[in-house]
């Protein structure tokens, strides 16, 4: 008999089939048996009649237990009342192991429990959806900018210096008496790769050491960041939310089935199309002051400080789709931005907020093309000049106008998929007191 996936097995009505994989669930009724088989692309049901069987044959399944390796020959046909179900009737088993009591039950589990045994909760249906769905987020994100001109360029994982703030920085030794730091971002190095490409991103893990405990962060992630040469704000406003609404097409394309078994509600997700409304931090922060005025916020916005996790809540409720937010005070964001030329106090930046509480799931702007200001702007955060010589002569030999953003991949899958905690977006989350499996 032919081994096929589970996912393929439509293809094989009324044939003689064999499937790999695991005991996901069995029950009994009877003189009939109903094993939930898995194999990794799918799930389905096999069924055993005792007349249909030897005696040895159906004693064997008394001694499966979940999660037992097991390969099943059967007849495959289509569920009677239910058009596009396929089961499998089965005529032969063969366990490969019998698995221990497993530790994951049908009953309820604390989410303690479930992340200590992350490594076996990944075999479960909600988490295959979640992982399904961003697999093809991850596809689409690939397939977008490899078909508009862009060149993927790896950046390095071990840097001389930080990216974002001194302070969420990992170091490690390097060979002595040197230090490096886990990259916080590829964004200084993908400024030098634009300046010979054009246009490139890297897409790569990312490393931020923030004591967070809050449901959108991660110490370690999944970062796109694509780099584009003379492209101003307004052009990387527009290429971002293109982007988004490509990703989201394709999860729609593709991931029916992973939203209906997470019971996504997906009828907002498709009426989301270009363009996003596009606010001012003064009329966020005019906004936030109304909101707090009229009882809808409960502490006061302080003008001039960064969006908290409430402030994008709010705002972003106020719309049926992504918001971005864009000229942040400059003293609130990265020592690179450009400075605003109607108002210096600004910075040519853009946050996009998801709908739904989920945050910020893209920051990025236009880059500081003057020397002269970069090198201001590198002793006024602290950060040591020797070890950003070479990003300084990218001023030096040619400077140009360029943009670029960074999006999470945890935090637009956990957007999609409609998760609290983008923890469960990733396969082995690394949170703040969270370091195994």
């Amino acid at each position: 008999m032919e081994q096929v996936y589970i996912s393929d097995i439509g293809k094989y009505v009324g044939e003689e089939v064999t499937i790999k994989g695991w005991l996901y669930n069995i029950r009994s009724s009877g003189k009939l048996r109903f094993l939930e088989i898995r194999d990794g692309s799918g799930i389905i049901q096999g069924v055993v009649s005792k007349k249909d069987v030897s005696e040895e044959l159906w004693t064997r399944f008394e001694t499966l237990t979940q999660e037992s390796s097991i390969i099943v020959q059967g007849r495959t046909r289509e569920h009677p009342k239910r058009p596009g179900v396929f089961e499998l009737d089965i005529i032969n088993l063969q366990i490969v192991a019998v698995a221990e009591p497993y530790p994951i039950t049908p009953k309820e589990h604390g989410i303690e429990f479930l992340m200590s045994n992350r490594h076996l909760w990944l075999r479960s249906r909600r988490t295959h959806a979640i992982l399904r769905v961003r697999a093809q987020v991850i596809r689409a994100v690939r397939d977008f900018f490899d078909s508009n001109g862009f060149l993927l360029l790896d950046t390095p994982i071990l840097t001389p210096a930080a990216c974002e703030g001194t302070t969420t920085l990992f170091e490690v030794d390097y060979f002595g008496d040197a230090k490096a730091y886990l990259a916080q971002s590829g964004q200084l190095y993908n400024e030098a790769t634009a300046a010979a490409f054009g246009r490139v991103y890297t897409f790569g893990p990312t490393f931020r050491a923030e004591k967070s405990k809050t449901r959108r962060h991660l110490t370690e992630f999944w970062m796109v960041e694509p780099e584009i040469a003379y492209m101003d704000l307004d052009g990387l406003m527009e290429l971002s939310e293109n982007f988004i609404c490509y990703i989201l097409r394709r999860v729609l394309e593709n991931c029916r089935a992973e939203l209906e078994i997470l019971e996504r509600d997906s009828t907002s997700l498709e009426k989301i199309e270009p363009p996003f409304p596009r606010i001012s931090y003064d009329e966020a922060a005019r906004m936030l002051d109304d909101a707090h005025k009229s009882g809808a916020l409960e502490n006061p916005f302080e003008y001039g400080s960064d969006l908290g996790s409430p402030d994008e809540t709010y705002i972003s409720s106020q719309f049926d789709r992504p918001v971005m937010v864009h000229r942040y005070p400059a003293k609130v964001k990265a020592f690179y931005m450009e400075p605003d030329p109607q108002d210096s106090t600004k910075a040519l930046c853009v946050d996009m907020l998801a709908p739904e509480g989920c945050g910020e799931i893209i920051g990025g702007g236009q880059r500081a093309t003057s020397y002269d200001l970069l090198l201001q702007r590198i002793e006024e955060h602290n950060l040591p000049r020797e070890a950003f010589d070479w990003y300084l002569d990218l001023r030096r030999y040619g400077t140009f106008p360029h943009s670029g953003f960074g999006m999470g991949i945890e935090r637009c899958v956990g957007w999609i998929c409609g998760l609290e905690h983008v923890r469960e977006a990733i396969p082995f989350p690394r949170m703040l007191y969270h370091l195994k499996p």
